[in-house]
């Protein structure tokens, strides 16, 4: 990684917590992770797992059990906080999480009112998260990592079904972290050359592989930590690139891709075809719709979990 920054943060301790922070530390991306859980014994025993990582590493980065409130000075915030809750959904499986993390959201951005860095959002549904936390956080730059996540499975995918080495592959899923993904199947180039999408066969494995991960595992972690690393490199201005993520587009907040040069992003959203743009205005109504709901008031007793 081309040069450290001074400090990260990462609030959860739960798996993609941890596994997030992990990756930091073997990245060498910054001098110190400060570590937030909802319970200060919990940051404090994945700071000692985490330095024994160091240590055995060589790594640079200094882990340290932290409060919110300590995150202020952070260049950047990781939220992969998860409230506990059973989803028991078979179809828009991430917007199960909506109602349990929406107060976890909630609180956590009120406490980081005025926080001037950068925040990523893992938690899920990743799109409404985002937003939440956005508007009443009041940061400037917030954003949510699932389309980065979606993005790099359609290229593995497309890459397996082609036969083509994955770098070959120049394409992207924008819109939701869900159902409402959009295949830019109409943009897409392998070698710089448009191919034809088999996209019955992509958005079958779209749609099953984070099921099947879950299964497997118990849930998906390694891939959102790469999709922190990745975006973290560019929205900090180590390296310049394009991330697909969620932010605010034309007053809704959608995953589109976003090239970063020194840090400063630009929308670079790809030509449509008549059918995606169809089924990207219907995941925006969806969206939207699904958020205003969310947005109605909250009880008044809600507990902070960041586990």
């Amino acid at each position: 990684m081309p040069g450290l920054v001074g400090s990260v943060g990462v609030v959860g301790a739960g798996a993609v917590g941890q596994t997030v922070a992990a990756t930091l530390v073997a990245s060498g991306i910054c001098h110190r992770l400060l570590v937030v859980s909802r319970t200060v014994e919990q940051a404090r025993a994945l700071a000692s797992d985490l330095d024994d990582m160091r240590q055995t590493t060589g790594s640079p980065v200094h882990p340290e059990a932290r409060r919110v409130a300590d995150l202020i000075g952070c260049q950047a915030v990781v939220v992969a906080v998860r409230a506990s809750f059973t989803n028991i959904r078979s179809a828009d499986v991430r917007m199960g999480g909506a109602a349990a993390n929406a107060p976890v959201i909630r609180a956590l951005a009120t406490a980081l009112r005025g926080y001037q860095g950068t925040v990523l959002v893992v938690t899920n549904p990743v799109d409404m998260m985002t937003r939440l936390f956005a508007e009443i956080s009041g940061c400037p730059r917030v954003y949510g990592i699932g389309s980065n996540l979606d993005s790099a499975r359609y290229r593995l995918t497309l890459a397996h079904l082609l036969d083509v080495p994955a770098g070959a592959v120049r394409g992207h899923v924008i819109g939701e972290h869900g159902d409402g993904a959009v295949v830019c199947a109409s943009s897409t180039t392998v070698n710089g050359t448009p191919v034809a999408v088999p996209l019955a066969e992509v958005r079958a494995e779209l749609r099953t592989r984070p099921g099947r991960i879950s299964a497997g595992v118990g849930r998906t972690r390694s891939g959102p930590a790469g999709a922190v690393l990745s975006t973290l490199s560019k929205v900090l201005g180590l390296v310049d690139g394009t991330e697909e993520l969620t932010g605010e587009h034309r007053g809704d907040w959608l995953g589109i891709p976003l090239r970063f040069t020194a840090g400063r992003p630009v929308a670079c959203l790809p030509a449509l075809d008549a059918g995606e743009d169809e089924q990207l205005a219907a995941t925006v109504i969806k969206l939207r719709g699904a958020y205003l709901a969310l947005r109605r008031p909250a009880p008044s007793s809600t507990r902070l979990e960041t586990t």
